[in-house]
C-alpha cells in the first residue's frame, strides 16, 4: 500500500474535498464529466478513468488541471486511466495507479461508467449477447468497483462509494428490461455494503438519475419519444448533468456522513 501523504489543513467551506482523491469511473463524458468537474472544484484530486474515449479524457483532464489552483503540481491534479470496469484485474490496476499517483489511499469512488441498449427491446427481444454486455458493465462493473473500494478506501473519515444507478428503477418502462434489472441489482447492493462496512466510516449510497440529456439518452430516440418523456416530467424539461453533480458532491463531503444505504432519485418528479 501505498505511504500516507503529509498531513493537510482541515478543508474549507469553499473547497471541502481539498486533497482528497477521488476516482470517477466513465469520467470521459456526459454525467461522469460533469461530476469531475464538479468534485475538482470542491478541491478533489481526481482519477479520471475512461475505457475508449482517450482523447476526450485527456480533454478533460487538461480542462480541470489548467484551472487548478495548484496547476503546477506534480502529479496533476487530475489525471486520465484507462481501464474496463468490467475486468477484475483492471479494476485493481485502476486504484493500484492512484495510489501510486498521489502517494495516499483515495477517499472517493464515483461509479458512474455504465452502458444502455439503444435498441430498446423488449424482454422476449432481448439477445443473450446484449444482455450480458448490459450486466457485465453495469453491475459486475459496479461490484468490482465497490469490491475494491470496500478495502482500500481511507478509513476514519471521509470514505465515500457513490453508485450511479437510475430512476427506471423505478420507472419501469417497456424495452428497459435488463438495464432497469441491472441497476436494480447495484441498489440492492449498496444497502447492503453500507452495513457491511460498519466500523470503518465509509458511506455507500447511489444517486439514480432520470432523463438527462446526455448522448447515452438521445441515442437510439426518435424526436416524438423525447418529446414524450419531457411531457412526463412535472418541470417539463429533461435534466441536465449539472442537475446530478451537486447531489454527488454532497454525498462525497463530510455533511453527508448521516446519509448510508441511500438511494436519491434525482429525476425532476418524473418517477
Amino acid at each position: 500500500m501505498a505511504a500516507e501523504s503529509e498531513s493537510h489543513s482541515p478543508p474549507s467551506s469553499t473547497r471541502p474535498l481539498e486533497d482528497r482523491v477521488a476516482i470517477i469511473t466513465g469520467a470521459s463524458r456526459g454525467i461522469g464529466r460533469e461530476i469531475a468537474l464538479h468534485l475538482a472544484s470542491l478541491g478533489a484530486k481526481l482519477i479520471l478513468n475512461y475505457t475508449t474515449n482517450s482523447s476526450l479524457a485527456d480533454l478533460l483532464a487538461d480542462e480541470i488541471n489548467k484551472s487548478s489552483p495548484s496547476s503546477s503540481s506534480i502529479p496533476p491534479r487530475a489525471i486520465p486511466i484507462q481501464a474496463d470496469i468490467s475486468d477484475p484485474i483492471q479494476v485493481k490496476s485502476l486504484f493500484d495507479r492512484s495510489e501510486q499517483l498521489f502517494q495516499t489511499q483515495p477517499h472517493i469512488v464515483v461509479n458512474s461508467a455504465g452502458v444502455l441498449d439503444a435498441k430498446y427491446p423488449t424482454i422476449a427481444n432481448t439477445t443473450i449477447e446484449d444482455f450480458e454486455k448490459t450486466f457485465n458493465v453495469n453491475t459486475k462493473g459496479a461490484f468490482l468497483v465497490s469490491r475494491e473500494a470496500a478495502n482500500r478506501l481511507k478509513r476514519d473519515g471521509g470514505g465515500r462509494i457513490i453508485l450511479l444507478s437510475s430512476s427506471m428503477v423505478g420507472g419501469l418502462r417497456v424495452g428497459y428490461g435488463a438495464y432497469a434489472a441491472s441497476k436494480a441489482a447495484v441498489e440492492t447492493m449498496v444497502k447492503i455494503l453500507a452495513k457491511e462496512l460498519k466500523g470503518t466510516r465509509i458511506t455507500a449510497n447511489c444517486v439514480a438519475p432520470g432523463p438527462i440529456a446526455t448522448d447515452m439518452f438521445f441515442d437510439g430516440k426518435t424526436e416524438e419519444h423525447v418529446k414524450k418523456v419531457i411531457d412526463e416530467c412535472p418541470l417539463s424539461r429533461l435534466g441536465e448533468t449539472k442537475d446530478v453533480a451537486p447531489v454527488v458532491g454532497f454525498l462525497a463531503g463530510d455533511s453527508s456522513e448521516w446519509v448510508n444505504g441511500q438511494v436519491i432519485r434525482v429525476n425532476g418528479g418524473y418517477v
